[in-house]
């Protein structure tokens, strides 16, 4: 009988197993147990999984336990780059519950915050850094980071951090790294381009692969509803009042849109967490926090400032906007359904969106469901202003308020209540 595969079975050091059992973990999710033998061989490896596989502990216990066999000798030994702040902080937050029968130090490295906190950390020697591209290359250039030592290199959700512009940066860095080290690739997708630039980077490299390449995370119910553009902020609301609607993540296409969304929400008494580029960094931490204890039971986010996002039990994703691309559809609901659980994406379409979600199903080799609420109504006019931030339906498209039916069915006023929508096939 095959022996049933635990962390036990990996053979982590023992410090690192007390860690993990301290926190409930038994079983390695399928990206753990396939990534982490070879990286404890020292193999190179390209990763490809969705977010919210496990595949941050996927590389951050192996590494631990490399780091392990030798004493800290106050110069780095193991880089990770991520796109966004929240991914960097996120990859150190694991390390640091992995590892408290570890004497191991790490620092996130990030932008948007005070260099002095981070250069006293640097100071006092790290072994790990988990860094954005930037500020990471601040810190080098003033001196005060050196590889010397390295024997890791992570680069963490590569996809994005192409689609966000960071390839220069990334190749800046490279360039200041010694040759001989063990290099790990992780992206929820893999294009042409990056397998290309992981090619460059990696030596003979082993492939792990969890699902299919640029497809939704499994568990998902899809829903479409049609809706005015000027009625939309008021289905959302109707939307958020339904049962089940407990921690629900709000995607717009822009900043602008997300500040005035939450407002406009906040105004109807519902608790709003925002997220985009323009929030400070303890604005940020301020809001994830308390939507991740479900003190707020809304995020309003742009696509890129979610990015990185590790939060449990996501409810719905809810798409205000149609996103620019397929992929970024993808990624957006990608947060919901996480680690094999089921979850609700829903996209408020626009009669002018109409066409983009038909890029979506062609994605997806499936036709996403209308759907319409019942007493929910659909036919009142625009009336003198927007209760939803908009203007024009994206920064580069022209789009005249549309009329008041916007494929719906009309009902007859009044709240549904219940959450049962009505389908049309």
């Amino acid at each position: 009988m095959e022996q049933e595969l635990t962390f036990d079975t990996l053979k982590l050091h023992p410090d690192l197993l007390k860690g993990i059992h301290d926190l409930g973990f038994i079983r390695p999710t399928p990206i753990q147990a396939q990534a982490i033998p070879h990286i404890l061989s020292g193999r190179d490896v390209i990763g490809c999984a969705q977010t919210g596989t496990g595949k941050t502990a996927a590389f951050v216990l192996p590494i631990l336990h490399r780091l392990l066999s030798v004493k800290n000798r106050g110069y780095v030994r193991a880089l990770f780059v991520a796109p966004t702040r929240e991914l960097a902080v996120q990859s150190m937050d694991q390390l640091k519950a992995l590892s408290r029968y570890v004497h191991l130090k790490g620092a996130a490295i990030f932008g948007g915050v005070p260099m002095e906190p981070q250069i006293k950390a640097l100071s006092q020697g790290v072994d790990i850094i988990s860094a954005t591209p930037g500020r990471l290359l601040d810190h080098i250039y003033s001196g005060r980071i050196d590889f010397v030592d390295l024997e890791v290199f992570v680069l963490d959700e590569v996809d994005r951090m192409l689609d966000m512009g960071f390839l220069p940066d990334i190749k800046k860095i490279l360039a200041l790294l010694p040759p001989k080290r063990q290099n790990l690739v992780f992206s929820a997708t893999m294009p042409s381009e990056i397998l290309a630039l992981v090619h460059e980077i990696l030596h003979d490299p082993v492939m792990v692969e969890i699902g299919q390449r640029s497809a939704p995370a499994v568990g998902i119910r899809h829903a479409v509803y049609p809706v005015a553009r000027h009625l939309k902020s008021e289905l959302l609301a109707e939307l958020l009042r339904g049962q089940g609607m407990t921690s629900v993540l709000v995607f717009t296409r822009t900043k602008h849109y997300a500040s005035r969304l939450a407002e406009t929400l906040e105004r109807k008494g519902f608790r709003v967490s925002v997220l985009h580029g323009d929030r400070s960094q303890s604005q940020r931490m301020r809001a994830l926090d308390q939507f991740r204890r479900g003190k707020n039971q809304v995020m309003v986010a742009t696509d890129i400032a979610a990015r990185g996002i590790d939060i449990e039990d996501i409810s719905h994703v809810i798409n205000f906007d149609i996103p620019n691309s397929p992929l970024d559809y993808i990624h957006r609901i990608g947060r919901t359904a996480r680690a094999e659980a089921t979850g609700d994406a829903f996209t408020l379409l626009a009669p002018d969106e109409e066409s983009m979600v038909g890029d979506i199903e062609k994605a997806l080799s499936k036709t996403l469901p209308r759907v319409t609420l019942p007493n929910f109504d659909y036919s009142r006019g625009g009336g003198g202003g927007r209760s939803d931030g908009h203007h024009r339906p994206d920064g580069h498209r022209r789009g005249g308020r549309p009329g008041g039916g916007g494929g719906g069915r009309p009902g007859g006023g009044g709240r549904h209540g219940s959450g049962h929508p009505r389908r049309h096939h």
